[in-house]
């Protein structure tokens, strides 16, 4: 239990340096909801399906120059007889030219088109990513680490963009041209053909060979690089701790192993790739020099003729380049197929139910019941409420109050529906939160966290951010009303001044003040206030408890509090303990009543109400 008023999930168990562990338990959590690993084959095909007109007509622009290309050595084969015989050979040079212009242009246009393709597959894919990330349960996004999820929007995405130009396209284009290639050669010549084919079969099974264990690499590699994220993102979100406690050291060591592991995955899979390389390599250069041998001693013996030599040199060369074509398509491949089920991975996530808010919005303060309501953060863990009832009647403010870890902001959670209860229900307005359309249900809730986070963005973003359509007439009555209108006034910009990075140029209190402000503008139905107080001063403390006594009148206000001062005034107060409601009462009536409460105010020195024992 923390000090915030709940139970939060448990710590993580220690885990492998960059965050390995948890991202071994992320897939592990995949693979229970989903029924197995995602396959990469199936996943990749499922990227590119959307784009498959254009990546099938890059190919088919890719094909037809590669099959210009295929017709060259013949016209080659042609204008070498002509000049044997004698004959004038002005239109093989001329057609031989216009084969070389032509299959280039056709090979540009495939490759332009192929590109586009790719940056639409990429931006497709981080469109349906990041809308994914967005509407993820939140128990699944605490579970998870940031920096990794970030990786995959980012880094995976651009993976496939490779796969798409290089890896699916090139491999079909390369594959019909080598088979074209090939038939062409035994049209030629059979007997050079089957030294060939011998000479390929070499580059078959390395290729074969090496593939499984450039696809683990590949896929350890890309991970690093996700858990060299998490670090990275681990140390940026706490900055300012890391240099008071002067850990840079430590935490760039932290950074530099996580970068080692991204390093040893990647050498690993580039250590493959290069045996799969190096054995087309060998395997086309074998081919040439007994190609040359035995066709060369066929040539001597009348069996073929030198322009028939020459012509299936030239395919032997215009083959080098498809086999290493090919040979790099696998490694590619390989990685496409790795990043698309890490994006798999994500698309399987729990999700919440995406709905568009109703037209009409129902208006007036709102009544919250819990009837035993029991939940645990997690299976097998002790719970954090124990059958927990109270109602709270509609307009009127309603302070929880308890030791930390009794489950107070664990009601709010509950509320917004970030978890759901594993017993009894909770009601608004008598209906049970889960037959509540989501957008419907936050639509009538302003919630105030209790770090109170600010956006990077300038102040009026901030305050818009839960409400676009609010009015500049309602926006200064707001800012008047959280004593933000003097901060308004001394930013060099207004409102439209950038406030930094989680709003770092801001005080603490400034923070505050900026988020109750913005759940106010929402005008909810139902404001919860979680610590809202916490980080101010004594008069803006005065003030923002005058703004919320203000608000009560005209909703429900919920207010979570471990500053008795704040809520002395509430229409009723809950205590909770160790996850049950201990007591309901005012201020006075609990004072007299319950123990518990007598001494949480004797710590922070609040008088006695009169007529209770001091």
């Amino acid at each position: 239990m923390t000090a915030t008023g709940h139970a939060p999930p448990p710590p993580p168990a220690p885990r492998a340096p960059a965050g390995a562990g948890r991202l071994r338990r992320v897939r592990e959590r995949v693979r229970d909801r989903g029924g197995g690993e995602p396959s990469g084959h199936r996943a990749l095909i499922g990227q590119l399906r959307p784009q498959r007109a254009g990546l099938l007509t890059g190919t088919l622009l890719g094909l037809l120059g590669s099959l210009l290309a295929l017709a060259q050595p013949l016209a080659a084969k042609r204008l070498v007889d002509d000049l044997g015989g004698g004959r004038p050979a002005v239109g093989w040079i001329l057609l031989l030219g216009g084969l070389v212009l032509a299959g280039a242009v056709l090979a540009a246009a495939g490759q332009y088109v192929l590109e586009r393709t790719a940056e639409a597959v990429v931006h497709t894919a981080r469109r349906r990513l990041t809308a994914r990330l967005l509407r993820l349960r939140v128990p699944a996004v605490e579970r998870a680490e940031p920096g990794d999820l970030i990786s995959r929007a980012t880094s995976d995405t651009t993976v496939l963009r490779q796969v798409a130009t290089q890896s699916v396209a090139s491999a079909v284009v390369g594959s019909l041209a080598l088979v074209a290639t090939v038939v062409m050669m035994g049209l030629l010549d059979p007997v050079l053909l089957g030294v060939t084919l011998g000479a390929l079969g070499l580059v078959a099974a390395a290729v074969a060979a090496a593939a499984p264990r450039i696809g683990r690499a590949t896929r350890q590699a890309q991970e690093a690089v996700g858990a060299m994220g998490a670090a990275l993102e681990r140390v940026l979100g706490a900055f300012r701790t890391v240099k008071a406690s002067g850990a840079e050291r430590q935490e760039t060591a932290r950074l530099h192993r996580a970068a080692d592991d991204a390093r040893r995955a990647g050498v690993r899979a580039a250590g493959w790739e290069a045996v799969a390389a190096t054995a087309g390599s060998v395997a086309v250069q074998v081919a040439f020099l007994v190609v040359l041998g035995v066709g060369g001693a066929r040539v001597a013996s009348g069996a073929t003729d030198v322009s028939t030599l020459v012509a299936f040199l030239l395919y032997l060369f215009s083959l080098a380049p498809r086999v290493h074509q090919l040979v790099d398509c696998v490694g590619r491949f390989q990685a496409g197929t790795a990043a698309a089920a890490r994006i798999r991975e994500v698309e399987r996530m729990p999700a919440e139910q995406v709905d568009a808010p109703g037209r009409t919005r129902t208006t007036g303060p709102a009544a919250v019941v819990f009837d035993r309501v029991g939940f645990a953060y997690r299976a097998g863990l002790p719970p954090v409420h124990r059958g927990v009832s109270f109602t709270v009647p509609a307009r009127g403010m309603t302070a929880f109050v308890g030791p930390s870890g009794a489950g107070k902001t664990t009601v709010f959670s509950l509320i917004e529906r970030f978890h759901e209860p594993d017993t009894g229900r909770i009601l608004l307005d008598g209906r049970d939160l889960r037959d509540w359309p989501l957008a419907e249900l936050r639509a009538a809730i302003g919630y105030v966290e209790q770090d109170a986070p600010v956006l990077a963005g300038t102040l009026r973003e901030n305050l818009l951010f839960g409400a676009p359509d609010a009015t500049a007439r309602q926006i200064g009555d707001v800012l008047r009303r959280t004593r933000l209108d003097g901060l308004a006034a001394r930013l060099p910009h207004g409102l439209d001044t950038p406030v930094g990075h989680r709003g770092d140029r801001l005080s603490g209190g400034e923070r505050q003040r900026i988020a109750i402000a913005r759940a106010l503008l929402r005008e909810p139905r139902l404001l919860l206030l979680d610590e809202a107080t916490a980080h101010l001063d004594a008069a803006n403390e005065a003030a923002l408890r005058e703004t919320v006594v203000e608000a009560a009148r005209s909703t429900t206000v919920l207010v979570v509090a471990h500053r008795l001062s704040t809520v002395t005034t509430a229409d009723r107060i809950v205590v909770m303990e160790d996850g049950r409601v201990r007591a309901v009462g005012t201020h006075a009536e609990l004072l007299a009543a319950d123990s518990l409460y007598r001494e949480l105010a004797a710590t922070q020195f609040l008088p006695p109400s009169p007529g209770t024992a001091a």
